[in-house]
């Protein structure tokens, strides 16, 4: 094994973070790199019966593999990048970001709580599954009727709360079905376009996170990083550094390079708002966006 180019990846132990995990050392085995991987457990992962509300602080899913990296324990941190706050610690930097898989909400649906007839093929009160504030938000501005009930733990978990029937319907982020090829033959799949169910800033990407002074580590990874990709979340992610937000803040923000799609609401209990901004490449423009919804306030 060569040190000098052996990279320690720092992950959850989750199904999802795993995969992406392993996708990235296959993409670093590609660059000639040796890579090993270490599961660190989260705030997040260990509290399951609170909503991401009711935790303490920020950096919920993050904040132990950040300490394991300054600690120098591991040299490489995947994260969702949506889970990373817009403030890094002192000493991070993320070097690279992934492609972009869809970044749309998925509704999975019970087969006994279809209705054709209603928008998002849903019955009429259903109860549907989400500890997010941003997708609460979202379904009191489309769906007033529907009973919202949190929902913990990680994606196959998720599924099986929703086919043992604690619950109608749930909202999960597609990235994440898509990534663990998980059959969902015996439900209903209703992709929500983007620009309507609005996803979390960053959402569908992976952030690549080193020390900042590990010139030997940024080497070996900032190639992986997909210049496009990073333009158009950088909006995204400004707009919710500006707002000053974490998992808590009911925000959406998605850039499709031609129209920045935003919702936002006060609290998890009232109903979003919409609004619409030509991207234009206008380098103010998350600052217009940010002042927009302050205004509201």
């Amino acid at each position: 094994m060569s040190e000098d180019k052996h990279i320690r990846i720092g992950t959850r132990g989750s199904d999802l973070a795993l995969w992406q995990a392993n996708h990235v050392k296959q993409q670093l085995e590609q660059l000639g790199a040796t890579v090993s991987i270490q599961i660190i457990s989260t705030q997040g992962d260990r509290i399951q019966d609170l909503s991401f509300d009711k935790l303490e602080g920020k950096g919920f899913f993050t904040k132990e593999i950040e300490q394991a990296l300054l600690e120098n324990v591991v040299d490489l941190a995947i994260h969702s990048h949506k889970d990373l706050e817009t403030n890094p610690p002192e000493g991070l930097v993320i070097v690279a970001v992934s492609e972009r898989e869809d970044p749309a909400e998925l509704l999975l649906i019970h087969p006994n709580a279809i209705a054709e007839e209603k928008e998002w093929r849903l019955k009429e009160n259903a109860s549907i599954g989400t500890s997010s504030a941003r997708r609460k938000s979202q379904v009191l501005a489309h769906r007033p009727d529907l009973i919202i009930k949190e929902l913990r733990g990680n994606v196959p978990t998720r599924i099986a709360k929703l086919r043992n029937g604690e619950y109608d319907a749930i909202l999960l982020a597609k990235a994440g079905v898509s990534r663990l090829k998980l059959d969902l033959s015996d439900l209903i799949v209703v992709r929500l376009d983007p620009k309507i169910m609005v996803p979390a800033p960053a959402q569908g990407v992976l952030g690549l996170q080193i020390r900042s002074n590990d010139e030997r580590t940024k080497s070996l990874v900032s190639p992986l990083n997909e210049d496009a990709v990073h333009e158009l979340i950088a909006v995204e992610r400004k707009v919710l550094n500006l707002m000053e937000g974490g998992c808590q803040l009911p925000l959406g923000v998605y850039n499709d390079g031609e129209f920045i799609h935003v919702t936002h609401a006060h609290s998890a209990g009232e109903a979003a708002v919409y609004f619409q901004f030509e991207s234009n490449g206008n380098k103010e423009i998350a600052q217009n966006i940010a002042a927009a919804l302050k205004a509201r306030s």
